[in-house]
C-alpha cells in the first residue's frame, strides 16, 4: 500500500526513467510526452547539459536563504531573463513554480499601491475560464468555476469578465477584429464599475492554458487591453507560466500580441522539470516605488531564490535561447498544426483545432454544428486521457472548458525538441485514443 498522498488516481504507473521526448515506467513500457506534463518538459527528459549545470551548483552550493545572501546563480538567471524582457521589465523575483509567482505578484501589485499613496485600490480583474493556480490568491484570480467551487468562502472577491475565446464567444456575422474589441472593452466596462480608483490589476494568460486548451486572443485584443490600463492606472499581470518561455513560438508570449505587461509571471517551462522554479517579474516603476519607499517588498518563502534551482533555470534558458530552440517552436509547431488538421480536420466530434508554436488544444464536440458539449456526466477528457496512457502517449485532457462544467478538450505541449516521425506518432496515437473514449 503507497503513503503518498497523491491527486487522487490510483493504480497510477510508477515512471522510473526519462530519455528525449519519452518517459519509462517500472514495466518497461515507453509513454511519448506530448504535454510535456503539464506543459513543462520543454527539453525532454535526461539532458545531459542540464543535469551537469545542476550536479555542478550542487557540488559548489546548495542552499543560502535570501534573507541573509544572494548567490551567482539567481544572478547569472535574473540577468538572462531581464536581457530577453520585454520593455520596461528590470526586476526578477525568483520563486519555486507558478503558484507562488502569481501569489507575490498579487501582493507585489497591492504594495505598489500602498507606496505610491494610492490606497483604495485593491480589487482584482481576471477572466472566466482562466487558471492562474492553486493556492488561495491565485485560486481567487482565477476564473475557473469547478476548480473555486469547493473553496469558495476562503476566496477574496475577484470580478471575472469573459475570456477572448473566438470559437465560443464571437457573434456570427462578428469579424475577429470587432469581436476582439468587444471582449477587451468589457474590462473598462467593469472598471468604470467598480469605480477606477479601487482596482488594481488585470490579469490574463495571453494564451489560456490548462482550463481552456490553448485559446489565443485575437489580434488587436491586448493592445486594446493595455491601453485601457494604462487610462485608467491599472496594472497588467501576465501569466506566462503555461505559455511562455518559449512555447508558443517567441520567448514571451506576449511578444505577439505588441504589448509589454508590468508584471509577468513564469514557471513550467523555466525550469523545463529539472527543478521546482518560477519567477514574477516586474518593471523598474513598480521596484523603485517600494525601493524609493518602504525599502522591501514584504514577502518571502524560504525556498525562493533557491541557488540549486536557479542554476537549473539558467542552464534551461541557455539552452531555449542558444540551441535555435524557438525557431524550432515556430517549425514544428506548423507541422504539429498540419498533422492535428489532416487527422482531425473533419472528424465527426472535433469542434475547434487551436493553438500557437507547440501549444496545441483540440475541443471535443458531440456536434459540429451547433457546437454542443458532450455530457459532462460521461467525463470524456478522462476516458481519453486512459485511452492515451494505453496508447503509450500523454496528454492532458481536461472537462469543463465552455464554462467550468461543460465542454472536453485536450491540451498538447510536446518537447520542443520533437521530432517529424515523433509527431506523426503523437497524433497517430491520440486519434486512437479519441475514437476509443468517444466509442465508450
Amino acid at each position: 500500500m503507497s503513503h503518498v498522498f497523491g491527486r487522487g488516481g490510483a493504480g497510477l504507473p510508477t515512471a522510473v526513467r526519462g530519455e528525449g521526448c519519452y518517459l519509462y515506467d517500472s514495466t518497461g513500457k515507453a509513454y511519448l510526452d506530448g504535454s510535456g506534463g503539464a506543459a513543462v518538459s520543454c527539453l525532454g527528459h535526461s539532458d545531459p547539459e542540464i543535469r551537469a549545470a545542476i550536479h555542478a551548483q550542487l557540488d559548489q552550493l546548495a542552499f543560502a536563504h535570501t534573507g541573509f545572501f544572494t548567490s551567482e546563480p539567481a544572478e547569472r538567471l535574473a540577468d538572462l531573463l531581464i536581457e530577453n524582457a520585454p520593455e520596461g521589465i528590470e526586476r526578477v523575483y525568483l520563486l519555486s513554480g507558478g503558484s507562488e509567482a502569481i501569489e507575490a505578484a498579487l501582493k507585489l501589485a497591492r504594495q505598489y499601491f500602498l507606496e505610491i499613496g494610492q490606497r483604495d485600490r485593491h480589487r482584482v480583474i481576471a477572466r472566466r475560464q482562466s487558471y492562474h493556480g492553486n493556492t488561495l490568491g491565485a485560486l481567487a484570480a482565477g476564473g475557473n468555476a469547478w476548480r473555486r467551487e469547493k473553496y469558495a468562502p476562503l476566496l477574496v472577491e475577484t470580478s471575472h469578465i469573459a475570456p477572448c475565446f473566438a470559437y465560443r464567444e464571437r457573434a456570427e456575422g462578428e469579424s475577429l477584429a470587432d469581436y476582439g474589441q468587444r471582449a477587451a472593452n468589457e474590462l473598462e466596462t467593469e472598471i468604470e464599475r467598480l469605480g477606477p480608483e479601487t482596482v488594481m490589476a488585470f490579469i490574463a494568460e495571453p494564451v489560456v492554458g490548462a482550463t481552456a486548451g490553448a485559446v489565443p486572443a485575437v489580434n488587436g485584443y491586448f493592445a486594446r487591453i493595455r491601453e485601457i490600463c494604462d487610462r485608467h492606472g491599472v496594472l497588467l499581470i501576465l501569466d506566462e507560466v503555461m505559455c511562455g518561455m518559449g512555447r508558443t513560438g517567441s520567448f514571451f508570449a506576449c511578444e505577439q500580441e505588441g504589448v509589454a505587461p508590468d508584471i509577468v509571471t513564469i514557471a513550467k517551462g523555466l525550469g523545463a522539470g529539472y527543478a521546482p522554479v518560477g519567477a514574477m517579474l516586474c518593471s523598474g516603476a513598480i521596484y523603485n516605488a517600494i525601493s524609493d519607499g518602504s525599502g522591501s517588498f514584504q514577502h518571502g518563502h524560504t525556498y525562493h531564490g533557491h541557488p540549486l534551482s536557479a542554476a537549473a533555470g539558467h542552464a534551461v534558458v541557455s539552452a531555449i535561447l542558444g540551441r535555435g530552440l524557438i525557431a524550432r517552436v515556430g517549425t514544428r509547431g506548423a507541422q504539429l498544426e498540419t498533422t492535428l488538421q489532416d487527422a482531425f480536420g473533419q472528424h465527426p466530434y472535433v469542434g475547434d483545432l487551436r493553438g500557437r508554436g507547440l501549444f496545441r488544444g483540440v475541443e471535443l464536440v458531440a456536434d459540429r454544428d451547433s457546437k454542443r458539449s458532450f455530457d459532462p456526466g460521461r467525463k470524456l477528457h478522462a476516458k481519453v486521457k486512459a485511452a492515451a496512457m494505453e496508447e503509450g502517449l500523454i496528454c492532458y485532457p481536461a472537462g469543463g472548458t465552455v464554462d467550468g462544467r461543460h465542454g472536453d478538450h485536450i491540451l498538447l505541449a510536446p518537447p520542443f525538441i520533437i521530432e517529424d516521425a515523433q509527431i506523426e506518432e503523437l497524433v497517430g496515437k491520440l486519434a486512437r485514443a479519441v475514437d476509443r473514449a468517444i466509442a465508450s
